[in-house]
């Protein structure tokens, strides 16, 4: 599945070769791509709790976020995704959820606190707050109600 995900990461990020066709698969899928972020979004804390680096079901949520990200930086993915319910509650709930645990234990969530000395460590949930704030952002893009929810 994170292969999967990483394909479409690909694919999406090079808007120039992305067919009219393959884009109505893509606005097609991101419903399902939502439904499956707010569904495993809460994985992504169990980094917090566990040095376990390998849960497949987190590292699934970080490529789904990933993917999000990427699907609302396009304008026709944009308004469906901003217009998904719960999609937006639930990325506000999981950054503070992730803020608070990483006031609690060692923050894996932002690159600042993942340097010790001068290595940086090479979590895979590194990142993620930013991605997190990434998406609301884009979902309040140009949209009074969302903005208002935020």
């Amino acid at each position: 599945r994170v292969t999967l995900l990483e394909l479409m990461l690909v694919k999406v990020n090079d808007k120039n070769s992305v067919t009219s066709g393959e884009m109505s698969v893509f606005v097609r899928h991101a419903d399902f791509l939502a439904v499956c972020f707010q569904e495993k979004c809460g994985a992504v804390l169990k980094f917090t709790a566990a040095a376990d680096v390998e849960d497949e079901e987190a590292l699934v949520t970080i490529r789904l976020l990933d993917v999000l990200c990427e699907m609302t930086s396009n304008n026709s993915q944009l308004e469906q995704l901003q217009a998904f319910p719960g999609l937006l509650e639930t990325a506000v709930d999981t950054l503070r959820l992730t803020h608070l645990a990483g006031k609690q234990a060692v923050n894996i969530f932002t690159a600042t606190h993942a340097v010790t000395g001068q290595e940086e460590i090479s979590h895979p949930a590194v990142g993620f707050k930013s991605h997190l704030i990434r998406l609301i952002g884009n979902l309040c893009y140009k949209n009074k109600e969302n903005q208002d929810k935020v």
